[in-house]
């Protein structure tokens, strides 16, 4: 039997990536998978895949900084499946690149809006969803400067720590009610938040912050998110664990 048989998750930010990545590995594994994102033709596309593969999928496109649309998101998913058991939050944004003293402020509004508080938002309707269907887990997708922090992105920075203190707290409140909550911190991953944004000389730069010297490749995220969905964690709730190549060893 597949791992998860008969059960049922919410992928964020699906449409491409390591959302993406998620959601084949949850298919792979049984689940019966709502891929959500902005972008229609990405998540569009990344249904038909998971279809093609033999999987159950639909997609729902939602904005996840809109508490609305992330309430109706839980709504349709149970409403078409069933019940909520998985959700992997894992929208988000770069924003822009600025000093504290000049950043924009409508910057940090979307920035504060998708990855903190559209996490908050997904997890406040995942939560009761989870609970009416006996129990679930949450992985929220932080980043390693969720731990550390890098110059010019003061509301990444402050969002991604706010995650990982998010995904805390919720983990000790619902402990004994059988929700898990964790979160994990990708290193630089090509994706296309890090590919549309550098160009290939500051991409190679990077590679060098990592030990292994390399850039991590989205299936190495979603294997560590799909072992944090399933059984095989069972006693592991609000942690943080980063897939970086050791950039925060250092």
């Amino acid at each position: 039997m597949k791992i998860l048989e008969n059960k049922v998750a919410i992928v964020t930010g699906a449409g491409s990536g390591i959302g993406r990545e998620v959601a084949h590995s949850y298919v792979a594994e049984g689940a019966k998978v709502v891929v959500a994102d902005v972008n229609e033709k990405g998540g569009k596309d990344v249904v038909a895949e998971l279809i093609k593969k033999g999987g159950e999928a639909i997609f729902i496109k939602a904005n996840t900084a809109d508490p609305k649309e992330q309430q109706s998101l839980v709504e349709q998913t149970v409403k078409q499946f069933g019940g909520l058991h998985i959700a992997c939050n894992n929208a988000g944004i770069g924003g822009p690149s600025a000093m504290t003293g000049d950043y924009p402020i409508d910057g940090w509004d979307k920035v504060i809006g998708i990855n903190l508080s559209g996490v908050f938002y997904g997890m406040r309707y995942q939560i009761p969803a989870m609970l009416a269907s006996g129990g679930g887990v949450i992985v929220n997708i932080s980043s390693i400067l969720g731990q550390v922090a890098t110059k010019f992105a003061p509301a990444y920075v402050s969002a991604k720590h706010g995650l990982v203190g998010l995904t805390k707290a919720a983990a000790i409140e619902y402990a004994t009610q059988n929700i898990r909550v964790n979160s994990v911190g990708p290193g630089y991953i090509v994706t296309p938040l890090l590919t549309n944004a550098l160009d290939q000389a500051t991409l190679d730069s990077i590679k060098g912050l990592h030990p292994m010297n390399r850039l991590g490749q989205s299936p190495e995220v979603a294997e560590l998110v799909l072992w944090l969905s399933s059984p095989k964690s069972s006693f592991v709730t609000g942690s943080y664990y980063a897939v970086d190549g050791g950039y925060l060893a250092q």
